[in-house]
């Protein structure tokens, strides 16, 4: 204090020779201890982890959330482990017949093994990425996009094709301590460039499906008549058209006076023999209503009378 002022105060003067050694010694260590005391101190958020190193090497995990103590003298890196999912762009690939696509997937992974994601590879997303299009690629490569003319397994099987998706990328992603719960394709289409030839053959191929379903419903109605009819017309007239079509030409006729004469007598022929074969397939039904009408004066029907 100022002699001035212990003058004033009325205190007695005292002289001052500073701190000593021993009181700055207690300062600097109450100054570490604060120091190491909040320094140490962290806030743990839920779904998220640090990993503890101490000059490059490992010292292990904190899961914890709330006010967590950690030594300052660890370096902490924070980690996400929470359930994620990743939409990936359009990427490019083939299908087993060299076709280009567009191919979309979703993923989703979660982190298992935190030390393995975070030392044993430099950026676990970006290795988790270049590893979803590499599987993809593999996977797509094995089947055809689409199949016109059959009926063989194809990509637009999107369980069978998210199954195998998913089996691969687990297992590249196994040792980085991912895990890999879904990989699904969200879109598989054609590439721009080829996609409208594509749609094309897409409609002819169906077009074509319908027209043998078609002919498939037609002959099955028709079968039954037309194999009675074929049964029954003779041989001869089939060789007599069968020997038409051979000499003859714009459909199978003859040309020239000898021609139309022996294409009338086929077709004649032909008409004649339809006939001889409808009359005899209807003949039990005459006979039946021969039979019915000479019965008539002992069965007193509608129809007798009114004759």
């Amino acid at each position: 204090m100022p002699v001035r002022a212990a003058e004033l105060l009325g205190l007695p003067l005292r002289p001052y020779h500073g701190i000593g050694l021993g009181t700055w010694a207690a300062l600097a260590v109450l100054v570490l201890v604060v120091m190491v005391a909040f320094g140490g101190l962290g806030r743990g958020r839920a779904g998220y982890a640090w990993v503890l190193s101490l000059f490059g090497d490992y010292r292990g995990t904190v899961r914890r959330s709330g006010l967590v103590w950690v030594s300052p003298l660890l370096l902490r890196r924070r980690i996400d482990v929470r359930l994620r999912h990743w939409r990936s762009e359009p990427m490019d690939a083939v299908d087993a017949n060299g076709v280009a696509l567009r191919v979309v997937v979703l993923v989703v992974w979660q982190i298992r093994d935190t030390a393995r994601a975070m030392l044993a590879v430099e950026d676990h997303t970006q290795y988790l990425r270049e590893q979803v299009e590499a599987a993809m690629a593999r996977v797509l490569s094995q089947l055809p996009a689409d199949a016109f003319h059959d009926t063989a397994p194809t990509l637009r099987d999107a369980e069978a094709v998210g199954d195998a998706l998913t089996r691969m990328l687990a297992a590249e992603a196994a040792p980085v301590g991912i895990d890999i719960f879904s990989a699904q394709p969200t879109r598989i289409e054609y590439a721009p460039e080829i996609a409208a030839a594509m749609r094309r053959r897409q409609v002819a191929a169906l077009d074509a499906r319908q027209r043998d379903s078609h002919a498939v419903v037609g002959g099955g109605r028709g079968g039954r008549h037309g194999d009675a009819a074929d049964r029954a017309r003779p041989r001869g007239a089939g060789r007599l058209r069968a020997q038409g079509a051979r000499e003859g030409s714009d459909g199978g006729l003859l040309h020239g006076a000898w021609g139309g004469s022996v294409n009338a007598f086929v077709i004649g022929l032909d008409m004649f023999m339809s006939r001889q074969y409808i009359g005899t397939w209807s003949r039990p039904h005459n006979m039946r209503a021969r039979h019915s009408s000479q019965n008539c004066p002992h069965v007193q029907e509608p129809a007798c009378e009114t004759k």
